[in-house]
């Protein structure tokens, strides 16, 4: 890497399928133009595009300014000494993200790594947006390899165990935290819940219930946009 004085940040914990990874980060790196706002995603693939983006922006000297979709991104950032903007002071000129699952109509399934809510946030006001994905991330249904997170009100669990039971015959399950009892609360305060779906709704439609039910705040549904896939 090219940047001085910095220390480079590791990701914690190994990286699958890393060569063909650290390919895709600098495909994407290229892309980057200076004067751009570029919003960040999470999870160890944008991790390296991050990464290989700071090559690049020390390398050329290319003034630009990060939107991360978590805290870890922004720390990440800072430690690569890449200037960080929120929504509220800029709409990203594009972004990058990695996903869970892909169907065949570009839906997806994100949150995996819990910070769907910020990545929800960025990859609706970017004006164009990437997803970096291998084969192993297409699938002809979502919900066969990971389940819907939900954002939820600690206080509503319960109730929302019991809507969506009603609604749709299943229900979510508290996400078990690691390093803690209970259960994973995101940035944002609310409870991650994950909710197993069987296909036999489409994704707007479950998405329409699931954003209809009190105490749901968010979802890991993406669904409805235009993006570019890289893999």
């Amino acid at each position: 890497m090219q940047w001085e004085n910095q220390a480079t940040p590791e990701w914690p914990t190994e990286i699958s399928n890393v060569e063909s990874k650290r390919e895709i980060a600098r495909r994407l790196a290229d892309r980057a133009a200076g004067g751009q706002v570029i919003g960040i995603g999470s999870g160890s693939t944008s991790f390296l595009a991050l990464l290989a983006l700071a090559d690049r922006v020390h390398s050329d000297g290319l003034t630009i300014a990060c939107g991360p979709t978590s805290v870890e991104i922004e720390s990440y950032c800072a430690a690569l000494g890449l200037p960080v903007t929120t929504l509220l002071a800029a709409r990203p000129d594009w972004c990058f993200d990695g996903a869970d699952e892909v169907d065949p109509e570009h839906n997806m399934i994100k949150g995996r790594g819990g910070a769907f809510v910020r990545e929800q946030f960025v990859f609706a006001a970017a004006r164009s947006r990437v997803i970096l994905v291998d084969e192993s991330k297409f699938v002809p249904r979502l919900g066969i390899n990971h389940q819907v997170p939900l954002a939820v009100a600690p206080e509503a669990a319960n109730l929302v165990r019991e809507s969506l039971r009603n609604t749709l015959g299943v229900e979510p399950s508290v996400r078990p935290a690691g390093g803690k009892d209970g259960g994973v609360i995101n940035e944002s305060g609310s409870l991650v819940m994950d909710l197993p779906i069987d296909g036999s709704k489409s994704p707007a439609e479950l998405q329409r219930i699931l954003l209809g039910t009190v105490g749901v705040s968010a979802t890991g549904l993406f669904v409805g946009y235009e993006f570019e896939i890289i893999g």
